[in-house]
This record gives structure tokens, C-alpha cells and sequence, in this order.
């Protein structure tokens, strides 16, 4: 179990990941306060799901609330998924880290993809974070509760997951100042997920 397993770990387990993937949303309460907080023109937001996976359920919601979905994975039979899943939105076949896509969003969605990258990869992250975001755009993403490494699983395969401390992150964010909104550590309303919610100045 090395961070550089977790691509082609997951393009070999893409299928099985998108089946065995809840589609129940758990997620729908922290997706609507990102999209309150996001700016928006005439109620349409563009959106960067970082680690979009199949795009089930979460860019499809997104979509589904007139969100101009940009999903973005390293694994390509993940975007394959994605893209047949969600024809009309943008699929990237790209790894996140040092993305350039030479645009910004009104809403970054790293859910469940940033902690498994290494605890300096992910403080490299917040550099591509902050290029991609717009003035007044929002991150939305997970975590661990504290600093540490931890081992999920892909049926039968295992994956690493990696945390910072929370004050690193909120410092992270502040050097590009990016404030946090909220942080809630093992929120029991959405399964135990260690959730961020952050937004960008406006100059």
C-alpha cells in the first residue's frame, strides 16, 4: 500500500468501485452549502470535482442543479465511467496534481480523492486548488480528523489515505487566502466524513 499505487489501483477497480459506490447522497447536505456559498452567474455554477470517479452520485446531483460539471481523474477507466454516466458535462483524463487548466471555477469539489495523496503532495494541492478558484469560489473537501495515515479498502484491494493536522490546512488555505468556513470532524451525518468547507477573498 504506497501512494502511487492509488491510480492504477483504481483503474483496475473502476467497476466495482462505481457498483459498490452508495448512491444515496449522503453528501446532498454538504453539496447544497457549497452551492450556496458559490457565486454564480444567473443561477449557473462551474464546477471542478477533483477525483470525479464515475461521476455517480455527486457530479450527477451537481448537474442535475444546472452546475457546468468539469470532472477530473487520473484513473482513465474512472472517466470512461464519468463520461458515459455524464455525456454532456467535461471529463479530464489528468492528474490532479500541477492541473492547469487555465480557468477558474465557483466551486472546487476534492470529495474523498485529496487524502489519498501524500501530506505533501496535498499541501502542493492547495497551490492548483487556488489557481483554479475563482474570487469568492469554494472548496468543498474531505479529510481525515487529525494528522495521520490510514488504510482503506477497493474490494479486495487496499489504498492509502493520508491527513494533515487541521491547523496545517487551515494555515495551507490561508496562504492563499482561502478561509475557512466550517470544518467538521467525523460529521455523524454524513457517515463519519471529516468535512472542509472554505472560501476564497475577494480582492
Amino acid at each position: 500500500m504506497k501512494p502511487e499505487d492509488i491510480l492504477p489501483t483504481y483503474e483496475r477497480q473502476a467497476r466495482a468501485f462505481d457498483i459498490a459506490r452508495t448512491k444515496t447522497l449522503i453528501e446532498r447536505r454538504w453539496l447544497d452549502r457549497m452551492l450556496g456559498y458559490a457565486p454564480h452567474y444567473h443561477g449557473r455554477r462551474r464546477v471542478l470535482d477533483l477525483g470525479c470517479g464515475s461521476g455517480r452520485p455527486i457530479s450527477q446531483y451537481l448537474y442535475d442543479r444546472r452546475c457546468e460539471v468539469t470532472g477530473v481523474d487520473g484513473a482513465a477507466s474512472m472517466i470512461s465511467l464519468f463520461q458515459m454516466n455524464l455525456p454532456r458535462a467535461r471529463a479530464i483524463h489528468a492528474d490532479m496534481r500541477g492541473l492547469d487548466l487555465g480557468e477558474d471555477f465557483d466551486a472546487i469539489l476534492a470529495w474523498d480523492s485529496l487524502f489519498h495523496l501524500t501530506g505533501e503532495d496535498q499541501k502542493r494541492m492547495f497551490g492548483t486548488i487556488n489557481k483554479h478558484l475563482a474570487p469568492g469560489g469554494v472548496i468543498l473537501f474531505t479529510s481525515g480528523p487529525d494528522e495521520g495515515e490510514a488504510v482503506g479498502r477497493i474490494e479486495n484491494e487496499t489504498v492509502y489515505h493520508a491527513s494533515l493536522a487541521p491547523e496545517v490546512y487551515t494555515a495551507v488555505m490561508a496562504r492563499y487566502k482561502i478561509d475557512v468556513i466550517t470544518f467538521v470532524p467525523e460529521d455523524p451525518d454524513c457517515e463519519g466524513h471529516s468535512v472542509w468547507l472554505a472560501r476564497k477573498h475577494v480582492d
